[in-house]
């Protein structure tokens, strides 16, 4: 379930050189770098995404890297590090995957634009969690040391938690669009009491209901809720992933992964990277061998990420995607390896609000970095942007109504 960017698509990025490096107060260094698995920085980069301020798995070396064949066109690396990110030893403040864009409002007024994409759901920088204010301000400096335009888009990224704080906090000029809030299921901090009574919110009719599809569910055999965590079950696990999503309406409007060779490539490999350090899981509802639902989440920490969901649809009465989402609720309750799970679902979808009371708010944010006097006019394009997109959507809507 992947957070809307209803904006139109970005225009080309600029294609000038990917490579640059400059000095930053403190002994620090600026870099612009190419999105490469060989470069020396890569173990460094892991090691940020571990301890950063706010968790982005998408934004992590092994799963950026994995999502690059597919997705990472044009895309460069911002990096603040504490010596030349190719030298020995070098620590990594901050990492920003990126594009340049040249033309954002039609205008000569380029702009830095994070990379997001159909399975990269949150774009927020991995700022070093042990002193997040020095990493930002340096994140901020960066630009303008590389030569670079002094306006970021960051585009879905938290809207409210530490890293809005943080820019708060420094004073930095900066405008959001497209704002909505995603369903989150977030049990830190809740005593045993308090997870055993999270679920209290259901209705009597809604709990009725969903007894009375798990009944029919398990009349032609018992069905059981399972975490897959064994990295050697992964790829078995993902063909059959796929298979059913190919069996199901996405398959037959074009939009499953088994129809798309390279986001089919993307998730296997990203997988199988998050898998070498333990950070993701397959949960599945199946009886016996045959697969009723199935959802890739990745892990950051104690939190997990909702990637992609596959469910059996041919009797809607017993709705498996919402039975897979239950039982997971269920587990992540009864255990504490898991603290918060982002659905990284649209606005108001059901599947992930229904059971999760929390919300999540997401904006694009239009952040000025340096001195720039274009800033306010770049904000007012945005807005106007953003609303003409809005107006199309709802056209395209009234049209679909009839």
């Amino acid at each position: 379930m992947i957070a809307p960017a209803p904006m139109p698509k970005p225009p080309l990025p600029d294609t000038r050189s990917p490579s640059a490096t400059a000095p930053l107060p403190g002994g620090l260094v600026a870099a612009i770098r190419p999105l490469d698995p060989a470069a020396p920085w890569v173990g460094a980069w892991e090691a940020l995404g571990a301890r950063a301020l706010v968790a982005n798995p998408f934004y992590e070396a092994s799963y950026a890297l994995a999502a690059a064949p597919a997705f990472g066109g044009g895309v460069r690396m911002l990096l603040v590090a504490d010596r030349p990110p190719e030298e020995p030893g070098a620590r990594l403040l901050a990492a920003w995957p990126h594009r340049r864009i040249a033309r954002r409002w039609g205008l000569p007024l380029p702009v830095l634009m994070g990379w997001t994409h159909g399975y990269a759901p949150l774009g927020i920088p991995l700022l070093d969690g042990d002193d997040p204010a020095a990493a930002l301000a340096a994140f901020l400096a960066a630009p303008q040391a590389l030569g670079e335009p002094p306006r970021l888009l960051l585009q879905n990224a938290p809207a409210d938690g530490p890293f809005r704080t943080l820019l708060n906090d420094a004073g930095v000029r900066q405008d959001a669009y497209w704002a909505h809030d995603r369903g989150l299921l977030d049990a830190a901090g809740l005593d045993p009491a308090a997870r055993g009574a999270y679920l209290d919110h259901l209705s009597g009719n809604r709990r009725r209901r969903l007894r009375r599809a798990r009944r029919r569910l398990d009349a032609d055999g018992p069905v059981t809720f399972t975490m897959l965590a064994d990295p050697a079950a992964f790829p078995a696990a993902l063909d059959a992933h796929i298979a059913l999503e190919a069996a199901s309406w996405k398959g037959r409007a074009g939009t499953a992964l088994a129809q798309r060779p390279a986001e089919a490539a993307l998730l296997r490999a990203a997988v199988a990277a998050l898998a070498k350090g333990g950070r993701v899981r397959i949960a599945r509802l199946h009886r016996g061998d045959t697969l009723l639902a199935s959802m890739v989440l990745p892990l950051a920490g104690r939190d997990a990420f909702v990637l992609k969901v596959a469910h059996d649809d041919t009797d809607p009465a017993v709705a498996t995607g919402v039975q897979l989402v239950h039982r997971l609720t269920e587990a992540v309750l009864a255990t504490s390896a898991i603290d918060r799970i982002d659905s990284c679902a649209p606005p108001d979808f059901e599947l992930a609000t229904l059971f999760w009371t929390e919300r999540r708010a997401i904006a694009h944010r239009l952040i000025e970095s340096g001195r720039d006097p274009l800033f306010p006019l770049a904000a007012r394009l945005e807005r106007a942007r953003e609303r003409l997109a809005r107006l199309r959507l709802r056209l395209r809507k009234r049209r679909a109504t009839g």
